[in-house]
């Protein structure tokens, strides 16, 4: 997902602060699912949007751990998007399904999966990055709020030796009707929220 009105070429990735070299970001968010096709991505449209309107400068990404790139945005999924009344006008077209690479990781301070098996993939695959990678619902129910950096409390998380469980998970649509996509988007506008107050 990008900040361009065009989509990115197919299988690119391109970070928001990226586009606007001269607006340095001071957070890069990582939001990461299985297909990249729906929960991803309607968190990094949400994050996008919260921080815009905080005025924050924070850069937004997405990815999946098992994609087939370059697809866009499906219907249900944009439905959903801008059934959240604060996220009726966003310009949606210009997401593009991404596999999650190294490079992604290497950029991300902070990586908020879906659900658990997205962290236990981080932690086999990329291990490096599992002191940073945590499900949205763990950080926004056990992360403390400022004014500590968010590095020295994501370290006193633990993240990478924490245990797992399926409490943690944002239930994926995928194979579900239009009102199980939108459930899905109101829960994570609710979540995203919530992040936001303790970042």
């Amino acid at each position: 997902m990008s900040t361009s009105e065009g989509p990115p070429p197919s299988g690119d990735q391109v970070w928001v602060d990226e586009l606007a070299p001269d607006v340095p970001a001071r957070l890069h968010l990582l939001t990461l699912c299985t297909g990249n096709a729906a929960r991803s991505v309607m968190a990094g449209y949400m994050l996008e949007a919260r921080a815009e309107a905080e005025g924050l400068p924070v850069a937004v990404a997405t990815a999946g751990t098992h994609v087939v790139d370059g697809q866009p945005m499906s219907a249900r999924t944009r439905s959903a998007l801008l059934s959240v009344e604060e996220m009726a006008e966003a310009a949606v077209s210009r997401h593009r399904s991404h596999q999650l690479d190294e490079a992604d990781l290497a950029r991300a301070d902070l990586v908020l999966a879906m659900e658990a098996d997205h962290v236990r993939y981080v932690r086999v695959r990329h291990p490096g990055a599992a002191g940073r990678t945590a499900t949205l619902r763990r950080l926004c129910r056990d992360l403390s709020p400022g004014p500590a950096p968010l590095a020295e409390r994501l370290a006193a998380l633990a993240l990478d030796q924490v245990e797992l469980g399926d409490d943690e998970d944002v239930a994926d649509p995928a194979g579900g009707e239009q009102d199980v996509y939108t459930a899905c988007a109101q829960e994570l506008w609710v979540l995203t929220g919530r992040l936001f107050e303790l970042l």
